[in-house]
């Protein structure tokens, strides 16, 4: 190994000592991945607070699409504290803001001017969208797909499908109502039902938004089929329904384009981005057709730490990084590598039952039994904690815990990548052989 580096037992007596202050003072419903505590983190490689050195394949939950503490980042976000830290931008305006919404603009399909709204996470962003969707169509009614994850807010969390833990006993909000995706193992929905089915649920005259995930990312990785994207598309359009596309987790450039809803060459109404927008600082956005900001009230949307000035000096170096290191073509190389790497594994492996991603947002699915597509959590789960003790962090996923998602910065070398994959094919023969 020539990046993971185990020099303790882990976790290690400091990480320890630290989870024995978490034990008594931080809120025990929080759970972590991690057993020990980071230190400092470069590109895909993190450090404990012990000395011991891992690969990195969640990017804190897809948060990192350029990776731990970019130098560029790091050098813009200095500058920008050392002027100013913060003030409301309802309050005092800045430039850091309207640049970087110039920014992301000049990246948003569709053939119509188009507006920026900064707020602080993903949720926040995706129950904003819903706000500018109600606001302009004044209707109330919010359509969804099974496997949905949107966040944890009391509209979110009603519109993302797992219930447990996300949903609890924490109660639900009104007019969201969810329907199937197209899935060849669990039903026989084709992309041309979507209306049907709308129409069963719905009154259209009723609903605000569709809100999808172009490639849904709690969900496993599901990709939609070209006609199914395109269909939406039709039947929005048609009812006067806005087409809202989260890519709070898919967009960035991990599927190869900017945006993950390029792939289908679809234009929606709004997309919601948060995650890698700003390389970790707390930053999301809204941006979609102007028409729909330009409907609301002053003062109607807002924040007032949305769009912190530190934050918004972060996300212009991000984006300068994708187009600098052409980290959109690196997204394609890295995802043929993977592939190539998990094709090898279902071939060897047979509890591997799908692969499945577009780019470098690949995921692998466990199954007990292909004829009845039953789940197998306990395989996916224990390789998953095989690879920890390896040096190796993955992210799971699945309505049902069984896949495994690869959210790699793309600043990964190649080398760190497959030495990472390595750790992963030895976990499942561990696990599966052992």
């Amino acid at each position: 190994m020539k990046n993971i580096i185990i020099k303790t037992e882990v976790p290690g007596p400091k990480s320890r000592e630290i989870a024995q202050k978490r034990e008594k003072y931080v809120a025990s419903a929080l759970d972590s991945l991690a057993p020990f505590y980071i230190a400092k983190g470069e590109g895909a490689v993190i450090e404990d607070v012990d000395g011991n050195k891992f690969l990195d394949f969640t990017g804190g939950w897809g948060c990192l699409v350029v990776g731990y503490s970019p130098k560029k980042v790091v050098d813009a976000v200095k500058e920008q504290v050392e002027n100013y830290i913060h003030t409301d931008f309802t309050a005092t305006p800045y430039e850091p803001y309207a640049e970087l919404a110039k920014m992301i603009v000049e990246k948003t399909p569709g053939n119509f001017e188009k507006q920026v709204i900064f707020l602080n996470s993903g949720a926040e962003a995706v129950e904003n969208a819903v706000k500018i969707a109600r606001g302009t169509t004044r209707r109330k009614g919010v359509i969804v797909f099974d496997k949905a994850f949107h966040g944890r807010t009391l509209l979110t969390m009603t519109m993302t499908h797992r219930a447990m833990p996300y949903k609890y006993n924490f109660g639900t909000a009104s007019d969201v109502y969810r329907l199937p995706s197209p899935n060849p193992h669990r039903n026989k929905y084709t992309p041309h039902d979507f209306e049907r089915l709308l129409l069963d649920t719905a009154c259209p005259e009723d609903v605000a938004a569709v809100v999808i995930e172009p490639v849904q990312g709690e969900g496993g990785f599901n990709v939609p089929p070209q006609e199914f994207i395109e269909e939406i598309r039709r039947v929005t359009e048609k009812y006067g329904i806005l087409f809202v596309a989260d890519e709070v987790q898919s967009g960035y450039g991990r599927t190869g384009k900017f945006f993950a809803i390029e792939n289908w060459g679809v234009a929606p109404d709004l997309i919601t981005l948060g995650k890698s927008i700003a390389a970790g600082f707390p930053l999301s956005a809204v941006v979609g057709n102007k028409k729909y900001f330009d409907a609301l009230p002053k003062g109607s949307i807002g924040s007032t730490f949305g769009g912190n000035p530190v934050a918004c000096a972060a996300g212009i170096e991000v984006i300068k990084m994708i187009d600098e290191q052409k980290l959109l073509d690196r997204a394609i190389q890295l995802g043929k590598i993977i592939r190539k790497r998990f094709d090898e594994m279902q071939k060897k492996y047979p509890v591997i039952k799908e692969i499945r991603g577009i780019g470098a947002m690949c995921a692998i699915e466990f199954i007990k039994d292909r004829e009845k597509w039953e789940p197998d959590p306990d395989t996916c789960g224990k390789v998953i904690q095989e690879s920890l003790k390896n040096g190796l962090l993955l992210a799971g996923a699945g309505l049902h815990k069984n896949i495994i998602r690869l959210l790699v910065p793309l600043v990964i070398t190649e080398e760190q990548l497959n030495e990472g994959l390595d750790v992963l094919d030895k976990a499942i023969e561990t696990v599966t052989k052992g």
